[in-house]
C-alpha cells in the first residue's frame, strides 16, 4: 500500500481544505508513491517518536500536529524541529499531519472527546460551511469547530468535573467558579478553544471543556458556564485512537501503532 492511499483516505474525512489558514497539515516529509512498510500515530512527532518509528520499523508516522508549522531556513540540528526533520530523512521516514482539518469535522477530534464522556445529541458548536451529503466518509452535514452535546441525564457540577478528571486522565483541572446547578449539556473543544466559549454559552452549555485558557480569559465566564480547562495534551490524547479505528474500519489487514511515548511537555507536581 502506498502512502497516497492512506492519505486520499483520510483527506476523504478530513479534507485538507478545511484546515486553520495558520495550520500545516498534509504530507510533510516524503513522497506519495512510498510503500508503507508500517504506520506509527502519534499527538506530536518528537525525536523520541523518531526513533520508536525506527525501532518498529515503521517508514510513516501519522500525527496530529505539524512538526513544522513555519517555514525552515536551515536545518542546523539547533532545535527539536530541525533535528525531527533530519533524522526522519535520514532514516527514509515520512511524515503525515491531520490537524486542524480533523478538528473541524464532525467526526473528528471533539467528537472522539464526547464519545468519552459520553454525551449524545452531539452537533458542531460553531458551524462553518454546509456541505451537500455525502461529500465524505466523515463530514455528515457540516464542518466546524468544537461540538456540544448532552448527558444522558443531569448530573451535579462536582460530579460531572470529577467524571472529566477520570475520563481525561488529567492531573487536574482549572475551572471557574462552580454555580451550584446540575450539568446537562456541555461543550468541548479539543486543543485551544478559548474563541468558542460565547458559542458554547450561547448553545447553552453548562460546562465547556477546553483548553489553554489564559487567565484574565477565565472572567468572561460572568457566571453563565464552567469552563474547564483539561490541559492540551489532555484534551487531545484520544486523536491516536481515532486515527486507529479510522484506518482499521477502511484497511482490514493494515495494522498501523499507536506511539507509546507520552509527549505532554506539561508535567504536574
Amino acid at each position: 500500500m502506498k502512502i497516497k492511499t492512506i492519505t486520499s483516505y483520510l483527506e476523504s474525512i478530513a479534507p485538507l481544505s478545511l484546515q486553520e489558514e495558520y495550520d500545516n497539515s498534509g504530507l510533510i516529509i516524503g513522497n506519495y508513491e512510498v510503500e508503507v512498510q508500517g504506520a506509527l500515530i502519534c499527538l506530536d512527532c518528537t525525536e523520541a517518536v523518531i526513533d520508536e518509528a525506527i525501532k518498529k520499523k515503521c517508514n510513516l508516522i501519522i500525527t496530529h500536529h505539524p512538526i513544522i508549522f513555519h517555514g525552515l531556513k536551515k536545518i542546523t540540528g539547533k532545535n527539536y524541529v530541525e533535528r525531527v526533520v533530519e533524522k526522519a530523512i535520514r532514516n527514509n521516514i515520512s511524515i503525515y499531519a491531520i490537524h486542524t482539518n480533523l478538528d473541524n469535522v464532525i467526526q473528528g477530534v471533539n467528537k472522539k472527546i464526547c464519545d468519552k464522556l459520553g454525551l449524545s445529541k452531539c452537533k458542531i458548536l460553531s458551524p462553518r460551511l454546509t456541505l451537500p451529503t455525502p461529500y465524505g466518509e466523515g463530514m455528515g452535514n457540516g464542518a466546524g469547530a468544537g461540538m456540544v452535546g448532552s448527558l444522558s441525564k443531569p448530573i451535579t457540577e462536582i460530579s460531572f468535573l470529577k467524571k472529566v478528571k477520570k475520563v481525561m486522565k488529567a492531573s487536574s483541572l482549572r475551572h471557574t467558579v462552580l454555580l451550584n446547578k446540575k450539568v446537562s449539556k456541555v461543550a468541548v473543544c479539543g486543543g485551544s478553544g478559548s474563541f468558542l466559549l460565547n458559542n458554547a454559552i450561547s448553545a447553552g452549555a453548562d460546562v465547556f471543556i477546553t483548553a489553554d485558557f489564559k487567565y484574565h480569559q477565565f472572567f468572561d465566564a460572568e457566571n453563565k458556564i464552567v469552563i474547564v480547562d483539561i490541559g492540551h495534551y489532555e484534551s487531545e490524547q484520544f486523536t491516536k485512537e481515532l486515527l486507529r479505528d479510522l484506518l482499521k474500519q477502511k484497511f482490514s489487514i493494515f495494522a498501523p501503532h499507536l506511539s507509546k511515548v507520552n509527549t505532554n511537555p506539561v508535567n504536574y507536581i
